[in-house]
């Protein structure tokens, strides 16, 4: 559907709409755009695993002095990891609302599954109709590596947490 064209009867007052009702110019730099919430929300998602931890560890190392370890560098380390982890996962959810916004995907309920209904629609309906984004993708990836990370370790690297004597 396009408006009427300026012609003579309107002495060419009106402008030419060309485009449907209810369609959008596509937003400027969508691309770059697109990758920096990428590049941030890979960013945020690492750091979380081990940014957060290890300024945690560093900031309870910084309350005392002392080489052995004290009730209250524990709770320093247990408060600013708590801090940061907040901070960080509050900033993937704005990265990730931000990014539905520049998608224009709609915006949907979003219920933990423990929260659902028993009675609600099986979930493979909903993300079949939602999708997942790119940034969800990111997270859940940071999350595989982060967690087969850990397990090689403990299996390759750790060594043995169980006492000489009882290893027979």
């Amino acid at each position: 559907m396009s408006a009427p064209r300026a012609g003579k009867e309107h002495g060419g007052a009106i402008p030419t709409i060309d485009r449907a009702v209810g369609q959008r110019d596509p937003p400027r730099f969508l691309m770059l755009k697109r990758v920096t919430l990428a590049a941030a929300t890979a960013f945020l998602a690492i750091n979380v695993w081990t940014g957060a931890p290890l300024l945690a560890l560093w900031a309870g190392s910084q309350v005392e002095g002392e080489t052995s370890l004290t009730m209250r560098a524990l709770l320093v380390v247990i408060a600013v990891l708590i801090v940061l982890v907040a901070v960080m996962t509050t900033a993937l959810t704005w990265l990730s609302n931000t990014y539905d916004q520049l998608m224009g995907r709609p915006l949907t309920e979003r219920r933990r599954p423990w929260l659902r209904s028993m009675r609600a629609e099986a979930e493979i309906h909903v993300s079949s109709r939602v999708g997942i984004t790119a940034l969800e993708r990111i997270v859940m990836m940071s999350v595989y590596i982060a967690v087969i990370t850990l397990l090689v370790w403990l299996i390759f690297f750790a060594g043995s947490s169980v006492p000489p004597q009882l290893r027979g």
